[in-house]
């Protein structure tokens, strides 16, 4: 089955008019029409994805064979968006990083996390100009900065900015999907761009921009499969989500060792250009290792959820323990397991 077509604008080379880029994309929401099934059965499973995520990973390795009930795509530029269908119940389970599910809990949305990766952060990057004059993150004071709200990038942000001995009241944070970030930093209307892989990896291999910082070391390195508690609920659904599961940790472990093969498909059903898509699986997609959703992973997330709350851009303390569902955990590693090398 051919995969959904994404807004081309989303991969034109960044010298392209910008302003074609922006008519294309549209609504920054969601770019797809959730119009693609795969397998078949009584029962149906959609599922959100991200550019280049779930999807693509699963159909590469062989794994979207022999399904018994059908998913269902719906594709979203990040996961905030995403987060909001799985509370709507429009999205039954979908893949995120590390920060939205603390801004979905923290409004109070209906999701519940019930996998997790765990991968290095050196895709998560705030990106500069090449002919910027920053240097390290403490020259970001008083400057701006494009990020999506609530995105694992935002926590990037202000982790890098606290550990500057900065706070985001101290940087012009400017709240912007990716389109639009790309096209503020591409034609200098920021100064920086708090952004993750693949965008990193597109930027860089451009010669648009360098990286200033990374998340390594700073953020946690997590992403997470997060469902509707409606759908765990649903005894047939809760079956068709741990046969999921268990086919996206096998992808994901493919990954590893079929780095160039899996960028070449990549490449070909999204559009990006062969040499982003390697360089993304190189730094980001490669590491990542399943890993079991524990208390040391509660522990984390819930320092980020903190971190927001004092912040005051949570409206409430979120325990963050009540978000989550050990049942697919089975006999995983613990979350602190180091990422691929």
């Amino acid at each position: 089955m051919r995969r959904r077509p994404v807004p081309a604008a989303l991969f034109l080379p960044l010298a392209l008019s910008l302003a074609l880029l922006l008519a294309a994309c549209g609504d920054a929401s969601s770019t797809g029409t959730g119009a693609d099934t795969d397998g078949s059965g009584p029962v149906t499973l959609v599922v959100g994805d991200q550019k280049g995520g779930s999807e693509a990973i699963l159909r590469a390795a062989g794994e979207l064979k022999d399904l018994d009930y059908r998913i269902k795509w719906s594709t979203f530029t990040s996961g905030p968006p995403l987060l909001e269908a799985v509370n709507a119940k429009a999205v039954d389970i979908g893949g995120v990083g590390n920060t939205p599910p603390v801004f979905a809990a923290g409004a109070g949305s209906k999701i519940t996390v019930v996998a997790a990766w765990h991968g290095t952060s050196k895709g998560d990057t705030v990106l500069v100009p090449n002919g910027s004059k920053l240097t390290q993150p403490a020259d970001l004071e008083g400057r701006s900065v494009a990020v999506a709200q609530g995105s694992s990038a935002h926590y990037q942000l202000v982790a890098s900015l606290k550990a500057a001995g900065l706070s985001p009241s101290d940087v012009q944070v400017k709240y912007l999907q990716p389109a639009d970030a790309l096209a503020a930093f591409t034609s200098g209307k920021v100064d920086a761009w708090a952004v993750w892989d693949p965008y990193t990896s597109q930027v860089l291999q451009a010669g648009q921009g360098r990286v200033l910082t990374t998340g390594d070391g700073i953020t946690n390195g997590l992403n997470f499969q997060v469902a509707a508690p409606s759908a765990l609920q649903d005894g047939e659904k809760a079956a068709a989500v741990k046969d999921y599961l268990e086919r996206l940790r096998r992808a994901t472990a493919w990954v590893y060792d079929h780095q160039e093969e899996w960028a070449k498909v990549w490449a070909k059903d999204t559009g990006l250009p062969y040499e982003v898509a390697l360089a993304s699986v190189r730094r980001t997609n490669s590491t990542r290792v399943a890993v079991a959703v524990d208390s040391q992973l509660v522990a984390s997330e819930q320092q980020i959820a903190d971190t927001f709350t004092e912040l005051k851009l949570i409206p409430r303390k979120v325990d963050f323990g009540d978000f989550v569902d050990t049942r697919y955990n089975g006999d995983l590693p613990p979350s602190t397991t180091p990422a691929r090398s």
